[in-house]
């Protein structure tokens, strides 16, 4: 075999390779992209600002969910203090404010645009509740329902609601925490 020939075949091969490896990455960035909030400036990023943007998202995303977690690991705590507190016994866990004991159904309703972001922890025996809050919301309030669902933790139902609500004549927003929470109370 000829020296030439197998630097051609080496050349062809190692092209290739690069082939394959700017075709991926080319795939790997449009998905990136694909994942991220749009851009609302109509003019085109750079790269380098791209990829900025998708960090700095990555990095939102991150801390969120570390509140997240914090705020299921305090609601966990609470429904063990009021499981304790109801059960007699002087053990409750330190970093949870029992001077006032919470009581079970609680609501917690945070609005962001047209979004709202409902939070309702139950007892197990008034798990009913989510389910009429769902029909209050899409039946009488015309809320779009874009996730709904629940953990099971000892006696208490964690649920979690996102809904969607336009603007209408009758102002079915604004209506939206006070018939809920007195819904909620209603039970108490």
């Amino acid at each position: 075999m000829e020296p030439s020939h197998s630097n051609t075949a080496q050349s062809r091969s190692r092209k290739t390779v690069e082939k394959n490896r700017r075709m991926q990455m080319k795939s790997l960035y449009s998905e990136l992209t694909s994942l991220l909030p749009h851009h609302s400036s109509r003019e085109p990023l750079t790269l380098p600002d791209q990829l900025d943007e998708a960090a700095n998202y990555i990095k939102k995303l991150q801390v969120n969910v570390e509140k997240k977690r914090e705020r299921k690991s305090k609601l966990v705590a609470t429904a063990t203090s009021e499981k304790l507190n109801s059960a007699g016994s002087s053990l409750v866990a330190s970093s949870v404010d029992v001077s006032v004991p919470r009581r079970l159904p609680r609501i917690e309703i945070q609005e962001t645009g047209s979004i709202f972001h409902i939070f309702l922890v139950t007892s197990l025996e008034h798990k009913f509740m989510f389910c009429e809050i769902v029909r209050v919301l899409t039946e009488e309030l015309g809320a779009e329902i874009t996730h709904a669902g629940y953990s099971i933790v000892d006696d208490a139902v964690f649920h979690t609601l996102h809904c969607k609500v336009e603007e209408c004549d009758y102002g079915a927003r604004s209506q939206i925490p006070e018939r809920l929470e007195k819904f909620v109370n209603s039970v108490n």
